[in-house]
């Protein structure tokens, strides 16, 4: 009879999560849902987000309570036929309660950033991998300005599944020095280079978010034949446009309220915006190094608050499989940028801005490993 039950566990959104709050149930016990419906509004300690049904069925049971938190794999609701007796599910989920209880008693820690000394700069880099390595070039993930690499946390478990994952922080950000060696789109990418170096890669696959899709397009574009592909998620780079307005708050806002209202402008929906969100934000600013290294590279790099560094002119000689993924809201660089690359690699996504990877992470996460695989052979 428990073939005939699904269950619905509490999502794991990057490593740092160890539990979520249920904020609200966006569907009613006896409704018939589809997989990757939105059935719940989650709270963790870094973001708000949907939860998209990893199942489809009727809703028989609400296991969880709003306002509840909750560890990371517990049970959130159950999906049956309505064959299947209250008996049957009290039994279950009974059951499942059990099996997680012991689950959290064998658990081991997650994986860990380490630091890496790459030539002139240290850098942070969090490796994932797959449990059976099936081999080929691995995928490097690259944040935007002002980001660090906890911005892929609801893309890099999931894209560590068949294949080693790593994602870094950028000079002067999140846990990598704050000194810079250059501050421009070309510096970033041999500071990344590297840092590939350092941990041993030589052929790679690269997705880039904003500025982070400027420089793996610029590693691209420097080295293609150590590049197997090129995914650029709301890139800078394809055009000159940039809201300079959002840069120049970003740096300057000190206090929670204005930092608020200005990481807002990333999202199509602001909710997505959690306190905690802000309060790390406002502490990583407040670091040594910091505001001089983000004042430096947003002068090199958004100088006269527009893109100093265009690539899109270079695409077609590029030899590097390349798509674009963008969010339709996108306020920070317009989503027309993506029409530098041909339609079949390009995909602007509806309901989603700036952070589309985090907005849309099941599209985002599909539309990457997919390219991968097909990039890989």
């Amino acid at each position: 009879m428990s073939d005939a039950i699904k269950p619905i566990g509490m999502p794991k959104w990057g490593l740092a999560m160890t539990e979520g709050k249920v904020n609200a149930w966006l569907v009613e016990e006896g409704v018939a849902i589809g997989a990757g419906d939105e059935i719940l509004e989650i709270e963790t300690s870094k973001i708000t987000n949907v939860f998209e049904s990893p199942v489809a069925g009727l809703l028989r049971r609400k296991v969880a309570a709003e306002g509840e938190t909750l560890p990371v794999g517990a049970l959130l609701g159950v999906v049956a036929d309505a064959s299947v007796s209250d008996a049957d599910l009290d039994a279950y989920i009974e059951e499942a309660k059990q099996a997680q209880a012991a689950a959290a008693a064998a658990a081991v820690p997650p994986p860990e950033p380490v630091l890496v000394q790459a030539e002139g700069w240290s850098a942070r880099v969090l490796k994932l991998a797959p449990e059976t390595d099936a081999g080929g070039p691995p995928l490097l993930l690259i944040h935007g300005f002002g980001g660090d690499l906890q911005n892929w946390q609801f893309n890099q478990p999931d894209l560590a599944v068949d294949r080693v994952v790593y994602a870094l922080d950028l000079p002067g950000h999140g846990g990598s020095s704050k000194t810079l060696n250059g501050a421009d789109v070309a510096a970033l990418a041999s500071a990344v280079r590297a840092a590939l170096a350092a941990i041993g890669v030589e052929r790679f696959h690269v997705a880039g978010h904003s500025l982070g899709g400027a420089v793996g397009l610029q590693l691209a574009l420097d080295e293609p034949k150590r590049v197997a592909s090129v995914t650029l998620v709301c890139s800078a780079g394809l055009g000159p446009e940039i809201n300079a307005g959002y840069i120049e708050s970003f740096i300057r806002s000190d206090k929670r309220k204005d930092m608020k209202a200005t990481v807002e402008a990333l999202f199509a929906d602001p909710s997505f915006v959690s306190r905690d969100m802000v309060d790390d934000l406002l502490k990583y600013k407040r670091l040594d190094g910091v505001l001089p290294a983000l004042r430096t590279i947003a002068d090199a790099v958004f100088a006269g608050g527009k893109q100093a560094t265009i690539l899109a002119d270079r695409l077609a000689g590029l030899d590097v499989p390349v798509q674009a993924i963008w969010g339709v809201e996108d306020k920070i660089i317009p989503a027309a940028h993506a029409s530098a690359l041909p339609e079949p690699r390009r995909h602007v996504l509806a309901g989603a801005g700036h952070m589309v990877h985090i907005e849309k992470p099941a599209d985002v996460n599909r539309l990457i490993g997919e390219f991968v695989a097909f990039a890989s052979g």
